[in-house]
């Protein structure tokens, strides 16, 4: 009798021990995702699916969105265009009410009209840096777009670049052989604060009239063209593009110059959103750590002091710069591209 009872509450022991491994596992599950919150997780699986605008090429934005696919169960629509083609669809959009897009993650995303946007405070943001949290939470800086030119390392040596913008213009050999996004009006307005308005206005000037810059579109293009050859310089481009042609194994390298203007690749959450939880829990994700260093693989630079860069020298570097953030509403960025439009010849 009493080794029955002592089996039976041997076994019992046995099943408590189980039972308090699995209530141990089952908790200890999310901390391998910090950024999961267990009640939005539960609401966001029975939403089911998550609708993405973004502009990030799909070559990374794919495989960030496969992470928050596996870990939550949620489908995600990733639906990739330009950033003023998002800012344009999600005007139409939200003005007529149409419950379409979840978030919305480019660099325009400060500019949309506040009251399509929903705030939220996610956990997350707590650990960004500070220029990269909205005061109203209606937008998070994910990656860091610091703005630097890019050369060919074919066709132009280390040891002729320019090492302040007013060296440029010297430099009649690259006629014909620069480019520049056709809307980098932050750069814009960065050399404005930094080498004061008319002396910037002389100097853009000067480089134009001298290197007959072409207008081009899109960053990542531009990034690629370099890379190619096909343009010898960027006057300016997004370092993180540089890098992500870079370690594609192009011949094509960044090099510093003040001022270096800082926008952000951003996130918001739509104040329509058909699926509202799935998107707090989205918005989340990509500013967890988690998120930020799988997007250092391809040269994104991170927005959280507790991600390094790929390659680390690019944030030792970047500490020596005089770094220029800029933050413009829709009415800034028209201002601004028209005085672009102007200094570079575009009627």
């Amino acid at each position: 009798m009493l080794r029955g009872v002592a089996a039976i509450g041997l076994v019992t022991a046995c099943l408590a021990a189980i039972a308090q491994a699995c209530v141990s596992a089952i908790a200890q599950a999310p901390a391998q995702h910090s950024w999961v919150i267990p009640e939005l997780l539960a609401a966001a699986k029975t939403e089911a699916t998550l609708t993405v605008y973004g502009s990030m090429n799909e070559q990374e934005a794919l495989p960030l969105w496969k992470l928050f696919e596996d870990a939550t169960g949620v489908k995600v629509n990733y639906v990739r265009s330009s950033d003023t083609q998002i800012t344009a669809r999600v005007s139409i959009e939200n003005r007529v009410r149409q419950h379409t897009w979840d978030i919305a993650l480019t660099t325009t995303v400060p500019q949309l009209a506040h009251e399509y946007l929903a705030p939220f405070d996610p956990p997350e943001a707590a650990g960004l840096m500070k220029e990269a949290r909205d005061p109203d939470r209606l937008w998070y800086g994910v990656y860091a777009n610091y703005n630097a030119p890019a050369y060919n390392t074919k066709f132009v040596n280390k040891a002729d670049l320019p090492k302040t913008y007013d060296e440029f213009p010297a430099h009649k050999e690259w006629t014909g052989k620069v480019a520049i996004v056709g809307t980098d009006i932050e750069w814009l307005a960065a050399m404005f604060s930094y080498y004061g308005e008319e002396r910037a206005r002389a100097l853009v000037k000067a480089m134009v009239a001298s290197l007959n810059p072409a207008l081009t579109d899109g960053h990542l293009a531009l990034a690629r063209s370099v890379g190619s050859g096909e343009y010898w310089l960027a006057l300016n481009n997004f370092l993180p593009l540089t890098l992500n042609v870079k370690m594609a194994g192009a011949p094509s390298d960044y090099w510093l110059m003040n001022p270096v203007a800082l926008i952000f690749g951003s996130v918001a959450i739509n104040v329509l959103a058909p699926h509202p939880n799935a998107a707090k829990l989205a918005e989340n994700f990509v500013l967890s750590r988690e998120a930020e260093t799988f997007m250092t693989l391809k040269g994104r630079i991170p927005t959280r002091p507790d991600v390094p860069t790929n390659p680390p020298d690019v944030g030792e570097m970047l500490k020596s710069m005089k770094i220029v953030p800029i933050l413009f509403n829709g009415s800034d960025g028209r201002k601004w591209q028209k005085t672009f439009n102007a200094l570079f010849g575009r009627g």
